[in-house]
């Protein structure tokens, strides 16, 4: 009996032996700490292969294999883009990996097609890194990359961040262009060489104090010895005129020697048409009315060259050579407006019309050139870096405004009146800075530098009146202003990492002096300041993947050139633009509290204060019946609000961006000319974009995005801007192994992004309603040839524009 009873419990351990199992699970994430969704796991029997189980990772990279017998296996992991992770498992229990890291494939060989994977958003302790190499936008230009960069807005010809225009870098480079310049560049760089845009809403020391969040574009390029190119370009077609960009982007690598070139032309022409109304008020009663239709086609075809020269003298020293031009040629820069304006009096009866016909022609050199040396140390990544800059530019304009005047039911004019305007801008911009980086042993790093600017511009304006046909200089509107400006900055940052939490801080100072001279009034305007700028980062990783995190930073934005300038700039016989030389600074004060659930979705609560900002105030003259446009300091604006963005997979095929914004922004401003009261105009206002990325086909050659953005109605200074809202759908396919990409797509599809400006306060009644050619048909193409698909080790295009040379 016993020896029955100890077969039968031996039996029974085997059973419970052989019947026991466990679970082996884990996270699959790559180098940015981002999950990996769907890649391959695959278990296999160590002693007998044919036996082997298969699962991939969910939308947050996470795997599990159940119901697994004790023995001995091997685990691989592998995705496309990254290097395969393998291990050996000895299975005595319940097995759980973490988190296991992916590293991108350091060699991509021709015969290997690529599939594009979607973008990764990353954040840092003082930025967000959005990371689109080899990702379904490389195949666009970098504006549609932006377009499609969370907490980025593109629309209406401007680019912004939180509601207000970004400083755009390249490569921690600063751009150097005015706003349209920027917008050119953008649209005619190909993506394919962009490895990531990072969004520094509230920037650090090392930045310049000047502006507001920073955009810094990160290149990347192959350094494997040999040559590849692309040629690219785009048809737009609106209502009623089209749009080309063309351009070509070539790149060649020696040992020590890398060169990189890029040109495009866009030759365009645009419509516009202003419904304006304008109640001339006296005594609080409409004495006048006027009511305009305003048309302008404008021609341009600019042309951008940009070219890099690297040489590596050897790992620690290398020097950078790089030029940009803006070229838009006078033959093809020219400008037609043509506008009728009917009078009425207090009755609501014409009383009379005008007619005015106002040809513009215009040239554009915008030239700057850069050298930068680099001195790595022993020290990993210790390094020292000086980097010089000139930009020289060169604008000039002539317009004819012929006007005749009209009364009612009358085919010939009763008065004619012409006048004509040359302007000159000529500005010369000269740069040095150098930077220094330590790390040190227990994973900090400090930085320090020191830029020295010298800015001179000199600015012409000439007016011609005609009295019975004869042409006679207007020396009351006629000047010539001279404007220097010198700027120091110096820069101390310090940044620590631990496992849980980031802190970085930084403080700079910058002193500047500047100088305005009209010879017309024979008086001069110099304002010297010194500034403080701090600025301070803590980030807290939590251990269930959140983040929580705060900054603060003081920005300062000086007045632009043009708004300096005192000239009267008449647009028309009733109409002028002018500026002030005595314009202060803007001091800004930002804070940002931000939190981040699961690495996806998060949430700002912002403020922001700034002091003394310069506004283009519209302005109507009651008594004279003039529209000024002046250039002037408001008090102050104040803006807070809450954020939310996202950027996610639904599934395998399907990725979601969301941005939304709901904030109250107030408008402090002096009534000019109106006793100079202080208004105040305020508004809770939101903002919000979808986007819908979805990509077909096994190879995800074919990829679509719709995406749907909308604003309410919001005030700028005294003006009241309708809400918007635009569709915008288009459709990629690449061919030949990505060496190929056609774009279709539609912009602003049911053509509701145009928008109304009222301005209603005190004695001003004004009235716009604003018509441009949104709704866009659009056609684009890229090719790639060469040895482009040999991508390993990355360094950096460095390319170096302008700023501050705004002209509309």
């Amino acid at each position: 009996m016993p020896t029955k009873f100890i077969s039968l419990f031996l039996l029974l351990l085997s059973f419970l032996g052989f019947s026991q199992t466990y679970t082996v699970e884990g996270i699959v994430k790559d180098q940015a700490y981002t999950p990996i969704a769907y890649a391959n796991i695959i278990l296999e029997d160590a002693e007998n292969e044919n036996l082997l189980l298969g699962t991939t990772t969910d939308e947050q990279g996470f795997f599990k294999f159940n119901d697994l017998k004790p023995k001995v296996y091997n685990l691989t992991i592998s995705f496309l883009g990254f290097e395969k992770f393998s291990t050996k498992i000895n299975l005595l229990g319940n097995v759980n990996l973490k988190t296991v890291i992916l590293e991108e494939q350091k060699e991509t060989l021709d015969a290997v097609v690529v599939s594009a994977k979607r973008p990764t958003v990353k954040r840092l302790v003082d930025r967000l890194v959005f990371n689109v190499e080899n990702s379904t936008l490389s195949n666009s230009n970098v504006l549609d990359v932006l377009k499609h960069t969370p907490g980025v807005i593109v629309r209406d010809g401007s680019i912004s961040v939180k509601n207000t225009p970004p400083v755009v870098y390249i490569n921690d480079r600063r751009v150097h262009l005015s706003a349209d310049e920027v917008q050119q560049l953008l649209e005619g760089t190909p993506a394919n060489n962009i490895k990531s845009i990072e969004v520094i809403t509230n920037p650090p020391a090392k930045y310049d104090a000047e502006g507001g969040a920073v955009l810094n574009i990160k290149t990347s390029k192959n350094i494997i010895a040999g040559y590849h190119g692309s040629v690219f370009g785009s048809y737009n077609q609106g209502f009623q005129f089209p749009k080309y960009a063309l351009g070509t982007s070539h790149f060649f690598k020696s040992q020590k020697l890398t060169a990189y070139i890029n040109y495009n032309i866009s030759p365009r022409k645009d419509f516009r048409n202003n419904l304006e109304d304008i109640n001339f008020i006296e005594n609080n009663n409409t004495v006048s009315s006027w009511e305009t239709d305003y048309n302008r086609d404008r021609e341009s075809a600019n042309q951008n060259i940009t070219g890099t020269i690297n040489y590596d003298f050897n790992d620690k020293n290398s020097l950078n050579f790089s030029a940009n031009t803006l070229i838009a040629p006078r033959a093809n820069s020219i400008t037609s407006v043509n506008s009728l304006t009917e009078v009425f009096g207090a009755s609501k009866v014409l009383d009379s019309s005008f007619r005015t016909l106002n040809n513009l022609v215009s040239e554009k050199f915008n030239l700057a050139f850069s050298l930068g040396y680099i001195h790595k140390f022993e020290r990993e990544d210790e390094q020292i870096s000086i980097d010089l800059h000139h930009t020289s530019y060169d604008f000039s304009e002539f317009q004819n405004v012929d006007t005749d005047y009209f009364l009612p039911q009358a085919s010939s004019s009763f008065r004619e009146n012409r006048f004509q305007t040359f302007s000159n801008q000529n500005i010369q911009l000269t740069t040095g800075q150098i930077d220094y980086v330590l790390p040190s042993d227990n994973g900090s790093v400090f930085e320090a530098g020191i830029k020295a600017v010298s800015i001179n511009s000199d600015n012409v304006l000439d007016q011609f009146l005609f009295n019975n046909g004869n042409r006679e200089e207007d020396i009351n509107n006629s000047d010539i202003f001279i404007y220097d400006e010198k700027n120091y900055a110096g820069y101390v940052s310090y940044e620590k990492d631990w496992e849980q939490w980031s802190l970085k801080a930084g403080l700079r100072v910058e002193r500047t002096e500047t100088k305005g001279e009209s010879l017309l009034s024979n008086s001069i305007n110099t304002n010297n300041y010194t500034n403080l700028f701090p600025s301070f980062y803590v980030l807290n990783r939590l251990k269930n993947d959140d983040e929580i995190y705060l900054s603060y930073n003081k920005r300062i934005y000086r007045p632009r050139y043009r708004e300096l300038n005192p000239f009267k700039y008449y647009l028309n016989d009733n109409a002028y633009i002018t500026g002030d030389p005595g314009l202060l600074p803007e001091i800004d004060d930002s804070f940002i509290l931000g939190y981040t659930i699961n690495s996806t979705y998060t949430f700002e609560l912002y403020y922001r204060y700034e002091k003394n900002p310069t506004l283009e105030l519209p302005i109507q003259d009651n008594e004279n019946r003039l529209l000024k446009n002046i250039f002037t300091n408001i008090d102050h604006n104040e803006s807070y609000g809450l954020d939310f963005t996202t950027y996610t997979g639904i599934t395998k095929s399907w990725n979601l961006y969301v941005l939304s914004s709901l904030f109250y922004y107030e408008n402090n401003f002096f009534a000019v000319g109106t006793n100079n009261e202080l208004v105040s105009n305020e508004r809770w206002s939101v903002y919000a974009n979808v986007i819908n990325y979805f990509s077909f086909l096994e190879d995800n050659s074919l990829t679509a995005d719709i995406g749907v953005d909308y604003i309410s109605s919001l005030f700028l200074g005294p003006s009241e801007i309708s809400g918007r809202l635009g569709v915008d759908i288009n459709v990629n396919k690449t061919f030949w192994n990505n060496r190929a990409s056609l774009n279709i797509g539609v912009r602003d599809l049911f053509n509701t992004r145009n928008f109304t400006q009222t301005t209603k306060y005190l004695n001003q009644d004004w009235f716009v309603d604003s018509n441009m050619e949104n709704r866009l048909l659009v056609v684009g193409f890229n090719y790639k040839f060469g040895n482009y698909r040999l991508n390993v080790k990355k360094d950096d295009i460095d390319l170096i524009e302008r700023d501050r040379l705004e002209k509309e």
